[in-house]
């Protein structure tokens, strides 16, 4: 069984966001293998040239703004790196991984997950070591 292990992201990697903040059903798109789905008060995040959407309770509470339309996240994560290929419920949807990729959960549990290619992942990420 894999070792999940507390990391957080480094503070000189802010996102990019925008909320959602329409009168509007919300809309499908394809990433990370499959079709995801944001709906009205999720967050359109780009991070680091990668764009994608995160839900809105979520973000509230894992996110703090640092300048007009920047944000860090403040909350640790727990991370894996995935033994064999497969794919991870998400809120969104689905993702699809690698094996060698991290799965990156936002509780010790391993609920509300996503996962990450091990490179873009070490470069945003550091373990959390102080918990």
């Amino acid at each position: 069984m894999p070792t999940r292990r507390r990391y957080r992201k480094k503070t000189d990697h802010p996102v990019v966001a925008v909320q959602l903040d329409l009168d509007t059903t919300g809309f499908t798109y394809h990433k990370w293998g499959a079709q995801q789905h944001c709906k009205r008060g999720d967050w359109i995040v780009s991070n680091d040239g990668d764009t994608y959407t995160v839900d809105g309770e979520v973000f509230s509470r894992t996110y703090r703004q640092v300048g007009p339309g920047l944000y860090v996240k403040v909350t640790p994560v727990w991370a894996e790196v995935a033994s064999r290929d497969g794919s991870l419920p998400t809120l969104e949807g689905e993702s699809r991984y690698r094996a060698g990729d991290y799965l990156v959960f936002n509780d010790e549990a391993g609920q509300d997950g996503w996962c990450m290619d091990a490179a873009r992942f070490e470069s945003m990420y550091e373990p959390d070591d102080a918990a």
